[in-house]
């Protein structure tokens, strides 16, 4: 079994919701021998694991890395070499902010077989469960992913000139922790305080809630709601239309209502 090299799958989990899985994706996880997955990958997702099938946690959260990448990336390499079939469940898509590309060169530099299969990344997903289309015609005709973190908890070093452009949506992953330094940059680059915003915790799940807000606000309505991880920042003028385009009311959490002022209440 040693010499019987198996494959390593980096399969794309989507934001939460089972129902947003690719057919491959479902397959994959019905076939596979291991699961190796992260923090976002959902429980009703994991449920879809047959029983019997090994599951293994290397999540990471914000200051907690219980595995450590090259761990995660070694640990793959063996089990493939073990002859295991191997599915990589990350959430969202493995190539955008899930460090697929790195976990794909380390199989590349062992010879180890992999396939990538993409997956619902978040910034799409809650974006439309929260009613706001990325893109909009005479609203917003670019869009930008942006990482809303760096390594060691260091300065964001971003074009926030760039940025700060009022006919781009702007996304935000795993900025949190940084909601300040993100307002404060892109309005000192020019962007108004009364730009659209919004928040989108736990996006396309039971427990999603859409927060509407604007700017200058951002860090206020974070903190007003204690909005947790994880959750995507949208940034721009196709924002506000959420007032009208709000279309998922999840069956377990209170129902919003986007208000004209931009704020949020939950009855």
């Amino acid at each position: 079994m040693e010499n019987d090299t198996g494959k390593v799958f980096l399969v794309g989990a989507g934001p939460g919701d089972p129902d947003l899985l690719t057919i491959k994706a479902l397959r994959l996880i019905e076939e596979a021998d291991v699961i190796v997955y992260d923090r976002l990958v959902s429980d009703d997702v994991l449920r879809l694991v047959p029983a019997g099938v090994s599951k293994i946690f290397v999540g990471k959260a914000p200051g907690n890395h219980p595995a450590s990448q090259a761990c995660v990336n070694d640990m793959l390499v063996r089990l493939a070499r073990k002859g295991h079939r191997v599915v990589r469940l990350k959430g969202g898509d493995p190539f955008v902010f899930g460090r697929g590309g790195e976990e794909a060169l380390h199989l590349v530099r062992h010879a180890i077989p992999f396939e990538v299969v993409p997956g619902v990344t978040a910034a799409i997903a809650c974006a439309a469960y929260a009613g706001i289309p990325l893109t909009h015609r005479g609203l917003a005709h670019s869009l930008r992913f942006v990482a809303g973190h760096c390594r060691d908890d260091m300065p964001l070093d971003l074009d926030w000139r760039g940025l700060a452009d009022g006919n781009t949506t702007l996304v935000f992953y795993m900025a949190l922790m940084n909601l300040g330094e993100v307002r404060n940059r892109l309005m000192s680059a020019g962007l108004p305080g009364s730009t659209p915003a919004a928040l989108v915790e736990s996006g396309t799940t039971q427990r999603q809630r859409a927060i509407g807000t604007t700017l200058d606000e951002l860090v206020r309505s974070a903190r007003n709601h204690r909005v947790t991880t994880p959750a995507v920042v949208i940034i721009g003028r196709v924002a506000a239309l959420a007032a009208e385009l709000a279309w998922f009311t999840p069956e377990k959490a209170p129902e919003s209502e986007l208000h004209r002022d931009g704020t949020t209440s939950y009855a």
